[in-house]
Parts: structure tokens; C-alpha cells; sequence
């Protein structure tokens, strides 16, 4: 459907059929991006991947995310550094910063419906939006620093075998040919964060809720968790994810069920596009509705039950081929971070169940969202592990 928001055209796109229209067939005329004021904060827009307009920056970017820090045989060989744990109060601290920047960032803002509004940020939307993202810079900022210091102290000899993405990005910064120099890692850095933390929080709590209120699908996912890794008397490993079919179906239909954003970032036609007899003028803003397109009964059949069934053997899967699923979007501006995510969903999910089965404190649990940028239940899942 078509929208006219302010001075904005806005089409809505909520059908496999159509998303397959606009991002397979006609993916370079729709490839801009349709910058929030928000976004604007310490000229955040400027230097992330998600927000830049395609071109040579962006480029740039998108190489070193996908050959350096989520390519195969890094993620590989970094694994063991995933298993790390890191202060609890300092990671609340962060998390609760990028749930009110992504809060902030949800909410509907007047100066982006009507530009000339800008310069009186009539919600307060965008200084909210300086002093969240300037916090959250600090902290990166800090870690950087720390970082780099430690790099100095520690002779190349002793340095660890195996590298996390900081040392990458550091080492490439040093390079005199690198394109990335320490600003642009503070801000690729602060978007790793905030992307990655929330959205893959956010779905793991999502999947941990389902399985609480299903104890019958807990149950299968923990035997098949058995099967393959009790007997071996080992703990859960990132290479045991190919063998748990089951597993996989069940952050798939999480994924389908509660995705990560209501909406994948707003794309921009960058030309007049013809799409089934209608124009989409250029500038005008595609909004992809993921929640609608997890709820269509036509696709989905009873779309509102958690049924991870659904996805077994029917080879359906969420890195962008597959229109139907599409939670990490697809074509050239689909999320970079997706190889990573995919590892780290499974993991810890196999994790807290394969050792423990959960009670929910009080005996009730509220399922619904709450609105923000992200999908996020209204009420912390508030859940007692029981050694099994």
C-alpha cells in the first residue's frame, strides 16, 4: 500500500510475492536508504553500513564485513572467544542504553514527515537520541583505548593465536593502505553492539518464552540436544549445529513468530520504478512489514501457534533466498552480521536448555511486545533454572 506521511511517499510491502518484486527483481533501484532524523546523532548516519547510501564508503564497509569479521574461517577460528563472560552490571548498563536508543529511535518523529520541522526537534526525539548514542560512543571509546593498550603492552609474541574482530580491525587501521582508520572503527564497533546485542537478545528471550509455554517442544529439543551430545560427554559446541535440525526450526519459527524489528530498516528508491502497473516515484520511502508477513495465514497456517514443525524438512531458511523469511532482510542490504548471529542464536539457546529446564517465576507469563524499534516483550522473561 501506498502512504502519504508528510511530505514522504511511503509504500508498505507485506507479501512474499511483492518483496520478491521489490528486492530480487528490481534490488539496485531500491538499494538507497531513507535516513530518520535519529539517525543524524554525532552524523551516526555518516559512517554506518546500515545507514549510508550505496556507494564507495559503503562498499568499503561491506568488505570488511564480509571477508574479515564474518567470513567462514573467521568465525571459526574465533570461536572459543565467544564462550567468553563478561561483567554482568557493565553488559546491564550497555543493554539498557540500547534499548532506550532503540526505543527512541521507534517512535514516531513529526521532523522526519516534515522536514522543515528539523531544527525544533518538536519531540526531543533527536537530543534524547545525542545523549544515548554519546554514552554508548564513550563506551566504545573506553574499550578502544583499553584495547590498544593492552596491544602495546603485550609483545607480538605472546599476543593470543587466535584474534577477536577488535584486533582485526585494529590491525587493518594500521595498514598506511587501510581505508578504516580509528574513528571509522568506533563507529563500525558501536553498530556491531548495538545490532547485535539487542536484536539477538531480543530472540533469544522470544525462544526461551515460546519453549517455557510449550514444555512438550522444550522437551524435544532438549532429547535431540541428548542424543547428539550426551553420548559423546562433552559440552554443546558451535559445530554441533548442523546435526539439530530440530534446534534450527526452532529459531527459525522464533525468527518468523517474533522477528527481531517490525520493520527492516526503511529502503529508498533511487529512480521511477515500475512494480505490477504502479510507479514508485523516486525518494519514495519501502517500509517491509516482517511482523505482517509472519502472520500471513496464507503462507503460514495457524501463523499466531509456535509450531517449529513447520520448518522440517521443507527447506526453508532465513538467509535471504527464501521470501517468506526474511528477518535479516535480503539482496545487497541484507544485515552483514547475519553468519554471526545465526552461530550465537543457536548456541545459547542449546546452552540453556540442554543442561536446565526453566520455571517461570509466579507460575504466569505475559507474551505480549511492547512498541520500539525493536520486538521486545513487555515483560522480562523472569524464569528459575532446575538442573536436569
Amino acid at each position: 500500500m501506498s502512504l502519504k506521511l508528510g511530505t514522504t511517499t511511503t509504500i508498505v510491502v507485506s507479501s512474499r510475492e511483492i518483496v520478491k518484486e521489490f528486492f530480487s527483481k528490481h534490488d539496485v533501484s531500491f538499494s538507497g536508504r531513507s535516513v530518520p532524523y535519529v539517525a543524524t546523532a554525532h552524523d551516526h548516519y555518516k559512517h554506518a553500513m546500515g545507514w549510508s547510501q550505496v556507494g564507495d564508503h559503503w562498499r568499503m564497509l561491506r568488505k570488511i564485513y564480509k571477508e574479515h569479521l564474518f567470513a567462514a574461517r573467521q568465525l571459526d577460528a574465533s570461536h572459543l572467544l565467544r564462550k567468553k563472560k563478561y561483567d554482568s552490571q557493565s553488559s546491564q548498563d550497555f543493554m539498557d542504553l540500547v534499548w532506550l536508543l532503540f526505543e527512541n529511535a521507534g517512535r514516531p518523529n513529526l521532523a522526519d514527515f516534515f522536514p522543515v520541522l528539523r531544527p525544533l526537534d518538536p519531540h526531543g526525539l533527536l537530543r534524547k537520541a545525542k545523549l544515548y548514542t554519546g554514552k554508548l560512543l564513550a563506551i566504545v571509546e573506553e574499550y578502544i583505548s583499553k584495547r590498544l593498550q593492552e596491544r602495546t603492552a603485550t609483545s607480538s609474541s605472546d599476543a593470543s593465536s587466535s584474534k577477536d574482530l577488535m584486533d582485526l580491525l585494529l590491525d587493518m587501521s594500521q595498514n598506511e593502505k587501510s581505508s578504516i582508520n580509528l574513528v571509522g572503527i568506533r563507529y563500525l564497533v558501536f553498530d556491531l553492539f548495538i545490532a547485535g546485542t539487542e536484536t539477538t537478545s531480543s530472540t533469544l528471550e522470544w525462544a526461551m518464552a515460546e519453549l517455557i509455554n510449550n514444555p512438550e517442544k522444550m522437551s524435544k529439543a532438549r532429547s535431540e540436544l541428548e542424543e547428539v551430545i550426551r553420548k559423546e560427554d562433552r559440552t554443546f559446541e558451535e559445530s554441533d549445529i548442523a546435526r539439530l535440525p530440530y534446534l534450527q526450526a526452532v529459531v527459525k519459527e522464533t525468527l518468523r513468530l517474533h522477528p527481531p524489528v517490525t520493520f527492516l530498516l526503511p529502503h529508498k528508491a533511487t529512480t521511477n520504478v515500475e512494480v505490477q502497473g504502479y510507479i514508485v516515484p523516486k525518494d519514495a520511502q519501502i517500509l517491509c512489514n516482517l511482523w505482517a508477513m509472519g502472520q500471513d495465514s496464507n503462507v503460514w497456517p495457524n501463523a499466531q501457534r509456535f509450531e517449529p514443525e513447520r520448518f522440517l524438512d521443507v527447506g526453508i531458511d532465513y538467509k535471504g533466498h527464501d521470501f517468506e523469511l526474511i528477518p535479516f532482510g535480503t539482496g545487497r542490504r541484507m544485515c552483514p552480521g547475519l553468519p554471526l548471529a545465526d552461530r550465537m542464536l543457536h548456541l545459547m539457546l542449546g546452552s540453556l536448555i540442554y543442561k536446565f529446564d526453566w520455571k517461570i517465576k509466579g507460575g504466569m507469563m505475559d507474551m505480549s511486545d511492547k512498541f520500539g524499534m525493536t520486538l521486545q516483550k513487555n515483560l522480562p522473561l523472569m524464569a528459575i533454572p532446575v538442573k536436569v
